[in-house]
């Protein structure tokens, strides 16, 4: 079933009350039409933090929130490069702002966890590609500049940029807003200041040198925001959880097992989908626009009452918030410990050897709130030099924060 945008001739300058920045306007009509379309509305059924709110009761925000939230910045970053001199002509102006505000379209229900299992070899990022793709041609092309600077082949590299760089209008959305929702007050940067110090220099986004101090700022936030919230080891053991139900359910479903589950949700259990998929079948981009939250909290509700003890099990838990137990490490778990584990929850819950793995889990999580060697950002000096953020500060944290931090982790079944 083909989802069609809804016919609205009421007054598109609408205003949105956000909790965040306060009233954010829409500054177009195409924008307004798309923020109407069905394929848009879905992410208001999509929470950003996934399963975040079962440690930060508040993180219940979700990504419609949030890419509004980056258009309006976006809009602020547009107008501080135009006040320095840099032309954006109103067409480019329209294709950024629809950039950031379909960069997130193509997210799934909580997160990346289907991106594990339910579909495989695509990420969100090219999946939101295909809908800005597809909702172009519904709107006789009107979204094609949108999708060449999201796609990072239009000639002005800065406006991808302000789209998807280490300094782009979604981090700077989401640190604050995040903040805001969970109570972690760590994650707040200064987005107003970061945003009047950005030029461009040479097609490229720099910022002003005086910035250097709310830069550094932003990325020691962003890696507190990291291990205080998205990397949490409650979140991470109940995404694994989540994880794990669903590779189950596909499993048994593949293994012809009839499972409760909406249509949309029927469709990726029931078949491998691949980027090919997406690009040349219809009905796959068609049914990842029908699925939300609500289609695996409404099934893991009833597959807690399955059958099948290993989908059971982990479904009960997760409703009821039954989450495993997890322990951190700075070096790898040893195969005795994770050996020693698996074959204590394998006797206490009488598990055979391939139900065990649904059990147990050895993993690691890396946090890098600054690459050097991806897409740097860069510093405008007072006399016309452009240095790279970690050679020109005067602060150690910019170096440390450079460096990949790993730590490892091995979950299980509390006693």
């Amino acid at each position: 079933m083909q989802l069609k945008p809804k016919v609205n001739t009421n007054n598109k300058k609408k205003i949105f009350n956000d909790p965040v920045y306060g009233f954010i306007s829409i500054p177009k009509e195409i924008i307004f039409d798309v923020i109407e379309h069905p394929y848009f509305q879905r992410l208001r059924r999509i929470k950003q933090l996934g399963m975040t709110h079962l440690v930060y009761p508040g993180a219940l925000h979700t990504r419609f929130h949030h890419v509004i939230g980056a258009m309006h910045l976006m809009s602020k970053a547009v107008a501080t490069i135009r006040k320095k001199g840099h032309v954006i002509t109103p067409m480019e102006e329209q294709g950024v702002l629809l950039a950031i505000l379909l960069h997130d379209i193509g997210h799934g229900p909580f997160s990346h966890a289907l991106e594990h299992d339910i579909v495989s070899g695509v990420s969100h990022e090219d999946i939101s590609g295909f809908f800005i793709e597809r909702l172009s041609k519904e709107f006789d092309g009107e979204l094609d500049v949108a999708l060449s600077i999201f796609a990072n082949t239009y000639p002005k590299q800065f406006l991808h940029q302000l789209v998807s760089s280490q300094l782009d209008m979604d981090r700077m959305d989401y640190l604050n807003r995040d903040s805001f929702y969970t109570g972690v007050n760590e994650g707040k940067i200064g987005s107003d200041r970061i945003i009047e110090m950005m030029d461009v220099e040479n097609g490229n986004l720099v910022l002003e040198e005086k910035g250097i101090y709310s830069i550094e700022k932003f990325i020691v936030s962003r890696r507190l925001m990291y291990w205080q919230v998205y990397l949490h080891k409650t979140v991470v053991a109940s995404e694994f959880m989540l994880i794990h139900i669903l590779r189950r359910a596909k499993e048994l479903v593949l293994n012809g097992k009839n499972l409760f589950a909406s249509p949309a949700l029927k469709y990726f259990m029931q078949n491998k989908i691949s980027e090919e998929v997406f690009k040349n079948d219809q009905k796959a981009l068609e049914n990842f626009a029908l699925l939300d939250d609500f289609d695996i909290l409404g099934a893991i509700k009833v597959w807690q009452f399955s059958d099948d003890k290993v989908l059971s099990k982990l479904s009960k838990r997760l409703v009821n918030r039954d989450l495993f137990k997890i322990e951190i490490s700075k070096t790898p778990f040893s195969e005795e410990k994770i050996n020693e584990v698996r074959e204590e929850v394998q006797a206490r819950l009488s598990l055979s050897d391939s139900e065990v793995d649904y059990f147990v889990y050895a993993d690691k999580l890396q946090n890098n709130a600054y690459n050097e060697h991806k897409e740097n950002i860069n510093l405008l000096m007072k006399n016309g030099n452009i240095i790279e953020l970690s050679k020109a500060s005067d602060n150690l944290n910019i170096s440390a924060l450079s460096k990949p931090v790993k730590k490892y982790f091995l979950s299980y079944p509390r006693k």
